[in-house]
């Protein structure tokens, strides 16, 4: 978290990932919510996608998204509940460098006024890896627009006070992330 905030916005650069085992992009309203808002505050939308409710998937996209030094912010909508196959929090808690743990209790906060005790079978959460500053929401559109609204268009602004995520996330180091990609030889030589 940061103290710096500025006059003008400084944009980040932000990932979207849906989370779900039925949605295409057709069907994904909460990921197009999110998609608007984003482009709409300012920032810039540098990838968006939409895997199963699959840990090693999920976990896979995010280790690339953490390392890239491109992306700024992950946002990922669905796989927060406790049906069986949601699993986004063990999909990412392990990446986690540091957790923010008022993201989650600010969130079941403001989706208590609207959806009463129900709020509490959310796993909504937030964290920090590698400076991507990563926020998890539930699937449905209410919870991506309470989340959205309530919580993340300010502190992802940098004009924002007294404090915001923006100087932290704009302070990724430039890592060699295109060595991940980079062949060592040929099969026969190792």
């Amino acid at each position: 978290m940061s103290s710096d905030t500025t006059s003008d916005l400084k944009p980040l650069n932000i990932a979207l990932l849906t989370v779900s085992d039925s949605r295409g992009i057709a069907e994904d309203s909460s990921g197009q919510f999110l998609e608007n808002s984003i482009i709409e505050a300012g920032h810039r939308l540098v990838a968006r996608r939409i895997l199963p409710d699959d840990v090693y998937l999920v976990r896979a996209l995010m280790s690339g998204w953490i390392a890239d030094p491109e992306i700024n912010v992950a946002i990922i909508t669905g796989g927060t509940g406790f049906h069986e196959r949601d699993s986004t929090p063990e999909a990412v808690t392990p990446l986690l460098d540091k957790a923010i743990e008022g993201f989650g209790e600010e969130f079941r906060r403001l989706s208590a006024s609207e959806i009463g005790t129900s709020t509490i079978q959310s796993r909504a959460f937030g964290g920090l890896a590698n400076h991507t500053v990563i926020f998890c929401l539930p699937g449905s559109t209410g919870a991506c627009r309470t989340g959205w609204n309530g919580i993340l268009n300010t502190q992802l602004d940098s004009r924002h006070g007294p404090c915001n995520f923006s100087a932290l996330a704009l302070g990724k180091p430039d890592k060699p992330f295109d060595r991940i990609n980079q062949v060592i030889g040929e099969r026969s030589e190792r």
